[in-house]
């Protein structure tokens, strides 16, 4: 029995290939969209993919089960509870897929989302009865279980599905041997939970002692404390969680579609009729020199989380990236379905050489010019784009924080004629603040290099 857990940085997504030497049989749970992993793997361990499994809709990617039923021929299983376009095999509680060296059964652990399931594998060269692993999805993650709140524009009340989650860890999970190994499909950055730990794997044994929200309560005190305090859901996540019922183009079909050159006129021409134009370079490269009314979201970090957040899946995207990083940027927009994509800039930046009105630059300064400009008689709005919970922990005295997601609705409380210094953590949200501001006319900007990081490490204060 083979398990291999493949795990996306960018998007903190966890999915697997399990693998029966015996039948030559790989079944995929929980895919990415972009499923050659899977393939390559499959082909050099002798495997030949035959399901796929999703253990609910998810909110926060596109899953590739739709590819590899096309590539593969793989058969799509979902929850019983599910309610899809495409063909599928429901599986209810108990159900059982046996092979000659593996076990899957399912385990229904609505909560999360109604459909939500969960898988028990076992190793029958090791045992028929004790499983060796379950596959928890979004239902119980490293440290903490998924929110039930992500479903409230689909009808599910938090409360309702708070108490469906308590239940299916209590009489569905905890009751699993202490060895038992718990692989989720989400680990640390994911906004599918509020306190993610950065493991991709534990023990139940080690979570039923460590998890905050397996603790003994009460079904209402439980639906309380996992209902506080959660991240702000970006607003693509429901569309995600729609598109993931529906059948739709597959990933490479549209990427062959939309990866193609624009020239600079024609990327300015749709600028000004309303295409994001989206420059995917690292900040300090925006900074130095960027087409006027671009949006930096840079590949180095969260790309497509914030990505989804900030930009409208509705309106055409122009790719602005350093050349031969297009299709990595076009890819990582198509993970969560941002696929009206009309191209990207024919020669990157060197496109602008001859265009120098057309471009801008952000100024950078570093924290201790900052400290030094903040004293004098025209000292700057210190805006801090973290989230709320950030900023309670430590700020700088008179900041003021505007939440990046928030920042696009809240940004007639930018104050008009003065000068704005816009920091966040490390650098990479402020950039992507600074090219919106900039967006909306705020020319007097600075941006602070490094972030509250660099700050700290000049060892001035904080609140």
């Amino acid at each position: 029995m083979i398990l291999k857990q493949y795990y996306l940085g960018c998007l903190a997504h966890a999915s697997y290939l399990l693998g029966d030497e015996a039948s030559s049989t790989a079944v995929i749970v929980d895919p990415q969209r972009d499923i050659e992993q899977y393939m390559a793997d499959a082909e050099r361990m002798g495997l030949q993919i035959r399901r796929v499994f999703l253990t609910h809709f998810h909110a926060d990617f596109i899953a590739g089960h739709l590819e590899l039923r096309d590539r593969c021929g793989a058969t799509i299983h979902l929850g019983s509870r599910a309610k899809a376009e495409y063909a599928f095999v429901p599986m209810a509680d108990g159900d059982v897929l046996d092979f000659l060296g593996m076990r899957l059964r399912v385990l229904e652990t609505p909560g999360h989302t109604i459909e939500s399931i969960s898988i028990l594998v076992f190793d029958l060269s090791k045992s028929a009865t004790d499983p060796y692993a379950v596959l928890t999805g979004d239902t119980l993650f490293i440290g903490d279980v998924g929110r039930p709140d992500l479903r409230a524009s689909l009808g599910w009340s938090a409360n309702d599905l708070g108490a469906y989650l308590y239940d299916s860890l209590h009489e569905k999970l905890l009751p699993l041997p202490d060895e038992t190994l718990v692989y989720p499909a989400h680990g640390a950055g994911s906004l599918c939970g509020k306190q993610l730990s950065s493991d991709t794997v534990s023990s139940l044994g080690d979570q039923r002692r460590l998890n905050y929200a397996l603790k003994p309560m009460s079904k209402e005190e439980f639906t309380r404390l996992v209902t506080a305090d959660q991240p702000d859901a970006p607003q693509y996540f429901t569309y995600d969680a729609i598109l993931n019922t529906q059948e739709r183009v597959t990933l490479d079909s549209n990427l062959e579609k939309v990866l193609q050159p624009v020239a600079l006129e024609e990327v300015v021409r749709l600028g000004k009729e309303g295409a994001q134009i989206l420059d995917v370079r690292d900040a300090a490269e925006f900074a130095k020199g960027h087409l006027a009314g671009s949006i930096n979201i840079g590949l180095g970090g969260q790309y497509a989380t914030w990505a989804g957040t900030l930009l409208d899946r509705a309106k055409p995207i122009v790719i602005i990236a350093e050349p031969g990083r297009e299709q990595e940027a076009a890819l990582r927009l198509g993970r969560i379905g941002f696929d009206y994509v009309r191209g990207y800039l024919a020669g990157g930046m060197t496109a602008l050489a001859s265009k120098p009105e057309w471009m801008r630059s952000t100024e950078q300064a570093s924290a201790s010019m900052i400290a030094e400009e903040m004293q004098s008689q025209d000292a700057p709005v210190l805006l801090d784009v973290r989230s709320a919970q950030e900023w309670a922990m430590k700020h700088i005295a008179g900041s003021v924080n505007i939440p990046l997601n928030r920042l696009p609705e809240r940004i007639a409380e930018i104050p008009q004629g003065r000068r704005i210094a816009v920091h966040c953590a490390g650098g990479y949200r402020s950039s992507i603040a600074s090219s919106i501001l900039q967006r909306h006319g705020v020319e007097e900007l600075v941006e602070m290099a490094g972030g509250l990081a660099a700050w700290d490490a000049a060892r001035l204060p904080i609140v």
